[in-house]
């Protein structure tokens, strides 16, 4: 009978943990940096979500993004890129996507494999933060702000720089 009790109570504290993690953060992706990025494990820090593309008029973000990763990370802040072709200014592979992040403006931020953030083929986190803020990227380089917890998610169009006032104002209170 003991045995049966430490593993109800094994199962319960298994199920309890899950629990915590917020709808929005239960994703894992694997990045092209060759790790993987476990949302939940952000739960209680602010996330900085951005769609990138490589041959964009925007792309010069990367460096503002990369600035905002190493002043902020070891404060808590993720920063962590998407890079989609939904905009047709995507490069092929995820290969290329990842050596041109690197080479041309040193990202070091994870980025996530090549996939879809916007309309009926959109990843399904991303469709998630479309609900959340009633905002879908219209364009690269959408932001969104999630802060700790999941609960409250901000939207971000494509002209406002990562380290914006406003941007900053939100997820400074959040850092250690």
């Amino acid at each position: 009978m003991k045995w049966f009790a430490g593993v109800l109570l094994l199962a319960t504290s298994t199920c309890t943990l899950a629990a915590e993690c917020p709808l929005l953060l239960d994703h894992q992706f694997k990045t092209l940096q060759g790790g993987n990025v476990n949302l939940c494990d952000y739960r209680d820090r602010p996330i900085l979500v951005v769609n990138t593309a490589s041959k964009c008029g925007y792309t010069p973000q990367f460096e503002k993004l990369e600035g905002m990763y190493q002043r902020y990370k070891d404060k808590g802040l993720l920063v962590i890129g998407f890079p989609s072709n939904d905009f047709r200014q995507e490069l092929q592979s995820n290969a290329e996507i990842g050596s041109f992040c690197k080479l041309t403006y040193g990202v070091k931020f994870p980025m996530v494999s090549k996939g879809s953030v916007s309309g009926p083929g959109a990843n399904p986190f991303y469709k998630q933060l479309a609900a959340a803020t009633g905002e879908s990227p219209q364009w690269n380089f959408h932001k969104y702000v999630i802060l700790p917890g999941g609960k409250t998610v901000k939207s971000f169009l494509t002209p406002v720089e990562p380290d914006d006032p406003a941007i900053l104002k939100l997820i400074q209170p959040y850092l250690k």
